[in-house]
């Protein structure tokens, strides 16, 4: 098979899946070595980033899959016809940081570090896709495990949980480290950062910033 055609199927099935595919999952598909497969990624990537291009292909910790450009934000949210969202509230930015740099945690380790009960905000989190279950630790009573997920990963524009901010000296984690880099108002539905991943039917993968106000965390 020629390359562009391996390109084309590719571009394709990342297209059509949606959701982050590992390397190795796709060279299974398109029966090719890793090697090569890599190769096309990258191609294709950089032929996503010329300006006239709307999507741009990311790289997950999970795999890789199409995004919208941030540049394109506003008039897909037009074309979705998508109300204006709130934006992610103090409390639950702050779980998402204390379960961002110490995962896999419990809650119980998340009420001490805050100093309340966490339980709601976790539940709301969980219902965007922010955070997951990760199993159970080997702790007295085997409390479940709470881990960022990939919908994390792409609501601040990272790759991987290595791109972020580091800690300020030996305080506990908070706010200000996790989103430093970010704009003061945080997941802002005017800047949506090309997180949204197109569906096979052309619509948009819901993303963090899409949070209805009456449903906030």
């Amino acid at each position: 098979m020629e390359l562009k055609q391996l390109k084309a199927h590719l571009e394709a099935v990342l297209f059509a899946h949606a959701e982050p595919l590992t390397p190795a999952r796709l060279a299974d598909i398109l029966e090719v070595e890793e090697p090569l497969l890599e190769r096309l990624l990258l191609a294709l990537r950089d032929g996503c980033e010329a300006e006239e291009r709307g999507i741009q292909l990311i790289r997950l910790e999970s795999g890789w899959q199409f995004a919208t450009k941030s540049s394109s934000g506003e008039v897909v949210k037009k074309a979705l016809d998508t109300r204006r969202n709130t934006p992610l509230t103090p409390a639950a930015l702050e779980v998402l940081a204390i379960i961002a740099y110490n995962q896999p945690v419990s809650r119980a380790f998340i009420d001490q570090v805050r100093g309340v009960d966490s339980s709601h905000t976790l539940a709301n989190l969980g219902e965007k896709e922010l955070i997951a279950e990760a199993g159970r630790l080997d702790l007295p009573g085997r409390p479940i495990a709470y881990r960022t997920t990939d919908a994390f990963l792409r609501a601040f524009g990272i790759a991987s949980l290595a791109e972020l901010p580091p800690l300020h000296g030996d305080a506990a984690p908070g706010e200000a480290d996790l989103f430093a880099a970010l704009p003061a108002d945080g997941l802002s539905p005017e800047d949506p950062g090309g997180l949204a991943a197109l569906n096979a039917d052309g619509s948009l993968f819901a993303t963090p910033d899409d949070i209805p106000a009456d449903n906030s965390v």
